[in-house]
């Protein structure tokens, strides 16, 4: 740590102005990235800012059916409030590390890092969030579909710091599901998420680990919605037809563009998603016609 430049303003406003002075320090709160690359040697800032100490990034608040959830809060928090809101979100913050890394890490450094295999990532494609960012020039809200740029990239400007993501109270089954050699305490080889939304009769997905930033499954959802408004299933509920549940897992993996590393082949990516893809619809219909029961 010899040589790193060490800020800790307690104000959300203090926090922006010492971005926009020293745009090359680095924002910490949790550390659970940063630090292993610090400590790698990977990565030495001129400059640490943290964040821990602002109160305001550790805010929760629900406006009717929008949620916001400061950048500070941490997985563990995710976890055990989100269950009945935002239960995507809340599935994969049980994934995350180990007790100690989901009591530190947060949904915001999460987003800051922009690994394709984030597991937050996923669900918030599905759920449709939106990342809060600001600076001294003011807020700038962006789709969370179109916040990364590339791998560990995203649009956040020098000065810009990530406040808080939003996103919608869920109102159907939301389901994530990752591969790996265990399902906490590891790098996803893939991961998947889906939210059936039955009042807005749509559906959304999210996909990680399987390209160079998240993404979604566009022809995926496009069909499986289709094919729910057209066999007039949101209304009566009955069995998913296996084709369609088929077909949606075949849309899934082709979504992706994955590539061959140490912990996956491409091509077994391709089929790891087409079965999530499956399993997650298969489930998440199940807890839907189960819900009027």
């Amino acid at each position: 740590m010899s040589g790193v430049d060490f800020v800790a303003p307690t104000r959300w406003e203090d926090a922006l102005a010492e971005k926009a002075a020293r745009p090359e320090v680095v924002p910490i709160a949790g550390g659970t990235d940063l630090m292993v690359a610090m400590n790698a040697g990977r990565l030495r800032p001129p400059g640490l800012l943290d964040l821990t100490r602002v109160d305001a990034l550790a805010a929760f608040g629900r406006d009717g059916g929008l949620l916001r959830i400061g950048a500070g809060l941490p997985y563990a928090w995710l976890a055990a409030e989100l269950g009945e809101l935002s239960p995507g979100l809340a599935a994969a913050a049980r994934t995350v590390g180990s007790p100690q890394i989901r009591n530190r890490g947060t949904v915001g450094g999460n987003l800051g890092s922009a690994s394709p295999a984030g597991d937050a990532h996923p669900p918030l494609l599905a759920a449709g969030a939106v990342v809060d960012v600001a600076s001294v020039r003011g807020p700038r809200r962006i789709p969370v579909a179109e916040f990364f740029t590339g791998v560990k990239r995203t649009v956040l400007a020098p000065d810009e710091l990530i406040a808080a993501v939003e996103l919608p109270v869920a109102r159907g089954p939301q389901e994530f599901a990752k591969v790996g050699t265990r399902n906490a305490m590891v790098i996803a080889v893939c991961s998947v998420a889906i939210a059936l939304d039955p009042v807005a009769r749509a559906v959304g997905t999210g996909l990680g680990s399987v390209a160079p930033t998240p993404r979604r499954a566009r022809e995926a959802e496009a069909f499986l919605a289709a094919e729910l408004a057209g066999r007039g299933l949101w209304e009566s509920r009955d069995a998913l037809p296996e084709p369609v549940v088929a077909r949606f897992g075949e849309l899934v993996a082709a979504a992706a563009a994955p590539i061959d590393d140490l912990r996956g082949a491409a091509a077994y990516r391709r089929h790891a998603l087409a079965v999530l893809g499956r399993r997650l619809l298969a489930r998440g219909w199940t807890r839907y016609r189960e819900a009027v029961r």
